[in-house]
Parts: structure tokens; sequence; C-alpha cells
């Protein structure tokens, strides 16, 4: 991830997901923060870069990894801020590598305000990926409209997918240029140029699904995309 060691693109990575930020502050305070007087809002921003900081590719996908971070930071402020019982951090380590922490430890059972968000995950990742999805020039519908009709062609937008997914070089040329990059994927996909402007906006949405953690999302595209053995996972 470039934004690792550019500053300048973490800030624009900041700045882009500005609306994911937004949204995981609120689920985690139980309403809206306001920009600039709300502390939680800059609190979850450096929990953002922090996440960027402290990324690497066997984390899983980003935005959840995130998503974590942004969690952790906001009970331990709430808890500073005598918000919330107990002593100790929920993020306090209790590993060796600190790769485990208590909330880690914590059953699903014994956290049921993460059941009553569930419900909202989907909607949520349709409301985050529109925003993300406009920077593109793109809406849903134009989605739909360019949402291969064929079997081949089905599996030629799988192809490209898997083919980029395995290229993360190619995920951040289309994140910095909003532009597919077609020459790259043409050569190393083999899927004609024709196809790929052809389907666009699709692939592009499938591309941004796959690349930022929107699982809820990804489970719906299991009905369409069956990968072999060793493939993408959907």
């Amino acid at each position: 991830m470039k934004a690792k060691t550019d500053v300048e693109a973490a800030d624009r990575l900041i700045a882009d997901y500005m609306p994911y930020i937004k949204s995981e502050t609120a689920r985690n305070i139980g309403r809206v923060p306001k920009e600039g007087s709300d502390d939680e809002l800059s609190i979850a921003m450096m929990a953002f870069h922090e996440a960027i900081e402290g990324y690497s590719r066997g984390r899983g996908a980003f935005l959840k990894f995130a998503a974590l971070v942004i969690k952790r930071r906001l009970i331990d402020y709430g808890r500073r801020e005598k918000r919330f019982a107990g002593n100790v951090s929920l993020s306090t380590s209790v590993s060796d590598d600190d790769s485990l922490s208590i909330e880690d430890t914590i059953s699903d059972s014994e956290r049921p305000h993460e059941e009553l968000h569930a419900r909202d995950d989907f909607k949520r990742e349709i409301e985050e990926l529109t925003v993300q999805l406009s920077g593109f020039g793109i809406t849903l519908s134009d989605v739909a409209a360019s949402c291969p009709r064929q079997e081949r062609t089905l599996k030629a937008c799988r192809d490209v997918l898997l083919f980029v997914m395995k290229n993360p070089a190619l995920t951040e040329k289309l994140r910095e240029t909003k532009k597919l990059p077609m020459t790259e994927i043409h050569h190393g996909s083999g899927v004609e140029k024709k196809t790929l402007e052809r389907h666009r906006k699709y692939i592009v949405t499938l591309l941004l699904i796959y690349s930022n953690g929107y699982d809820s999302i990804r489970a719906h595209l299991k009905q369409i995309f069956r990968t072999e053995e060793g493939g993408m996972k959907a």
C-alpha cells in the first residue's frame, strides 16, 4: 500500500474514505459525529491513519482492519472520558506479538450489540459503495446497465477480477487515476479490450468491492462467481 510510506497518498486516502470513517464513528458512538466539534471523529481519523501504517496483506481486507482499529481507539477514548466502565482497555494485548487483544477473545454471544449492527451491514455497505463509485463517475444504475448477460462474458469479467486481485499495483492504479488500466488488464488476462470497455463500470465496481472488504455484498456475489480451487475466494 503506497499510503504506508507516502504522506500525501495517506492524506488522499483519508479524504477519499471520510464517509466510511464517519460511518464507523457513528456506528460506535451511536450518533452522527459533527466534523470540527466531535473529538470522536478526530480519534477515528487518527485511527484510520494508524491502520494505514499498521496494515499488511496478511491482516485481510483493509477496511475491515481499519474498522477494528477505529473501534478500539474509540473504546479507549470513551474509557478515558469515563463513558465506559472498567479500567482495562479492550485493545490491551493478551499475546506476546500484540496480534490478539482482549476484545478478540470475547465470544459473539457476549457481544449482543454486534448482532444489532449485523442487519444494517448490507445497507451500510451499499451506501459506502455508492459514495465510492461516485468518485469514478459511476452510479448503481450504470452498474446494472453494464452487467454482463451471457455466461461467456461473466467468465471474462471473473478472469479480470482474478488477474487484478493477484496484481495489487493495478488496484492502486485504478484508485489513483480513477480509470481502469485496460492495456495491462488486456495483456495480463487475455480479455478483449472491447469487452473491457463495454463492461468497464461493472468491472470497476467488482474491483472496488473485492479490494475494500465489502463482506456482505461479496456474500451475495457468491451466487454469480464460483471460483476454482486456489482461485479468488468470494
